[in-house]
């Protein structure tokens, strides 16, 4: 990836049509984010969308003690602030970059005049918010059923799915965070993994060296997950 990545490198900008994209792609901006920046805040207004282009942003829900758990991650294949054009103006999530790198913003009002006034944008729009949603209800049962190993493959499966590379900056700490569980969990479940020789983690940094093996040793949700996203980037307009 370059240091001015193109629009087209976010697959639900790629995925649109030549006229809209003439008409959106002179309102977008493009920003660095950097590891850790919040860009939604629970019951704020929310200005702008974000298309990742070779970043991660998590969103979290976050409890009145301060826990929070991960419900969902958005990179490449889609767009942060579906509350926009879904009816609603501000989110009961925060948004938090997991993977630091760029993105494209554009003014949420420009969006949503583009979403009632075109149908193929609304379609596309909607088709990846249904994906969405099977990735937060996903989440859910997996942080249920399945164990905190379980739940690491399948985090690990849905980042790679969403960066350009097999590489992953982001410390024990933060995967804790955002799978709601604690520390000691995550470091006895990574270095399973590294015993393995599916992973290598060195000071924050995973590389994923063996994906098949990750494959198998991840529960079901992440194929629930992949093959909805699949489909639905597979419809034609």
């Amino acid at each position: 990836m370059t240091n001015a990545p193109d629009p087209l490198h976010n697959r639900l900008l790629a995925a649109l049509p030549d006229s809209a994209k003439k008409r959106i792609f002179p309102h977008l901006t493009l920003e660095k984010l950097s590891l850790g920046k919040v860009i939604y805040e629970s019951g704020r207004p929310v200005d702008y969308v974000y298309f990742p282009t070779d970043c991660i942003v998590s969103l979290l829900y976050v409890m009145l003690s301060g826990a929070s758990a991960e419900i969902s991650v958005v990179g490449n294949d889609g767009i942060v602030g579906v509350m926009v054009f879904m009816g609603g103006e501000t989110t009961p999530s925060r948004a938090v970059v997991q993977s630091e790198g760029f993105c494209y913003l554009m003014p949420a009002a420009q969006l949503k005049e583009e979403f009632n006034a075109h149908a193929e944008v609304r379609i596309l729009m909607l088709r990846y918010t249904q994906a969405l949603i099977t990735q937060m209800s996903q989440t859910a049962v997996c942080n249920r059923h399945h164990t905190i190993d379980q739940q690491l493959c399948r985090w690990l499966l849905l980042s790679m799915d969403r960066l350009p590379g097999n590489e992953l900056c982001m410390t024990q700490e933060l995967i804790a965070n955002m799978l709601g569980v604690r520390r000691e969990g995550v470091t006895e479940a990574a270095g399973k993994l590294q015993r393995l020789g599916v992973i290598n983690y060195h000071r924050g940094h995973i590389t994923v060296v063996d994906r098949p093996n990750l494959e198998q040793l991840c529960c079901e949700c992440y194929g629930v997950v992949k093959r909805e996203t699949d489909r639905l980037e597979s419809v034609n307009f």
